[in-house]
């Protein structure tokens, strides 16, 4: 009997096999839990922080891609608008400040169109294309005085300074060299493809314009490009001219958007959850 109760008892011998258990098992050192795998809470806000910079710099790349036109979108859509009596008073002040203005074109200098239209602001591009870019061969812009005038008030606008800024729905005609060899340089393949855009402002629009008011010794009060943004100007509303500007690129546009959102959420996330941890 003594035989048997001695085999029958494990012995829990450091070092055994079997049935007996190493003194270095996690489960004996921990209690009974393997902590092993576990992550660090601290850890957390370093990650959200991480991906938060990294959606920031994929928005930006993003953005790069929709070119300068991105830029005036933004720029369009912060900017404030004032009445056309406040713009004078800022010009007069020497504010510096860079605001919309909206008003009705107005002119005494106006010319007429192909269709007897009276315009302000006129540029014609000629383009032949090679490969996926687009060169002018042509590029004629015509460009009349023209003020913004809402009720007695009025403030000129520097037409002059039109480039990028200018948001209007182009005219745009589309062919070969063939058919237009006189105005294409020699030697151009006549299969090149051609294209000829036309932008323009009328006489009778109403538009926004976004710039500067200066007070020019000459014109008086008049809005032209400065704080390192350009003159803007469209005859469109706003959100139509948004549209415009991302058009053909819209998927882009709100990828960069989401990006940029969630990237200044994570990262701020981020900082936040670190702040109060370190406070603990």
């Amino acid at each position: 009997m003594l035989t048997v109760a001695m085999t029958s008892t494990p012995t829990r011998r450091v070092g055994s096999f079997g049935l007996l258990i190493p003194a270095t098992c996690p489960e004996v050192v921990t209690g009974g839990h393997d902590r092993r795998g576990r992550y660090d809470r601290r850890v957390i806000p370093l990650v959200l922080f991480v991906v938060g910079v990294l959606a920031l710099v994929l928005g930006w790349l993003a953005m790069r891609r929709l070119g300068g036109r991105a830029r005036i979108g933004r720029i369009l859509a912060v900017t404030p608008v004032v009445g056309v009596a406040e713009a004078r008073a800022l010009a007069e002040r020497g504010s510096g400040r860079y605001v919309g203005v909206a008003g009705r074109i107005d002119s005494e200098h106006e010319f007429e169109d192909e269709r007897q239209r009276p315009l302000v602001f006129r540029h014609t591009r000629l383009e032949t294309r090679s490969g996926s870019a687009w060169t002018a061969v042509e590029d004629i812009r015509q460009v009349a005085p023209f003020d913004l005038s809402e009720g007695v008030d009025s403030i000129a606008v520097d037409g002059d300074q039109l480039d990028e800024g200018l948001i209007v729905v182009s005219r745009e005609s589309h062919g070969t060299a063939a058919e237009i060899p006189d105005q294409i340089p020699e030697g151009t393949p006549p299969s090149t493809p051609v294209r000829l855009r036309i932008e323009q402002l009328s006489g009778v629009d109403h538009a926004l314009a976004l710039g500067v008011p200066f007070l020019d010794p000459v014109q008086g009060p008049i809005l032209r490009a400065g704080m390192g943004r350009p003159l803007i100007l469209t005859n469109l509303e706003r959100d139509e001219a948004m549209r415009l500007l991302a058009a053909g690129r819209r998927w882009t546009a709100r990828t960069a958007s989401a990006l940029l959102a969630a990237g200044v959420g994570l990262a701020g996330l981020g900082l936040v959850w670190g702040a109060i941890d370190a406070l603990r």
